[in-house]
């Protein structure tokens, strides 16, 4: 049913829960797992010049120090789940508008299942505040596992 599962992960707590969520659905599916880190170029492109913005667009951090560590230990850690389960795993670092990488990056990829945190947010808050998970859901056709974190489930 799963041969590929898509993890977006920023190295959160949040994103860590969907992480866990994921390294078990592809072991019990044998499926490849896929770590996406995105750099999210609109809250960052503010003092960064045009050069260093395409740069970011296409997953290269290099001379970006702390958004390489980052990136790194982000897609690292699920590397680390996974391959401690003996999967096979890709990791890819990019940069753009999250929820269209996230699309994108499922549909060049034939991903079968994205899995992503929430924040459990609600109501005037998740207005306000957006959300990559929403935004995912109404721009892919790829089923989205959302995997809700309420902090003290550490």
């Amino acid at each position: 049913m799963y041969e590929r599962i898509l993890v977006p992960t920023d190295g959160s707590k949040v994103a860590e829960a969907a992480v866990d969520h994921a390294v078990d659905v592809a072991e019990k599916y044998g499926a490849e797992v896929h770590a996406l880190f995105i750099a999210d170029t609109d809250a960052i492109a503010y003092g960064l010049g045009t050069e260093q913005v395409d740069r970011i667009q296409q997953g290269n951090f290099q001379g970006m120090t702390e958004l390489r560590e980052d990136a790194e230990a982000a897609t690292g850690y699920v590397k680390e789940q996974a391959e401690a389960l003996g999967l096979t795993v890709v990791e890819r670092h990019a940069g753009g508008k999250p929820h269209d990488m996230i699309a994108d990056y499922a549909q060049e990829n034939d991903i079968d299942l994205i899995v992503m945190g929430s924040h459990g947010r609600s109501g005037v808050r998740r207005v306000l505040l957006g959300s990559v998970t929403e935004r995912t859901l109404r721009s892919t056709r790829v089923p989205v596992l959302v995997v809700d974190y309420v902090k003290g489930d550490e």
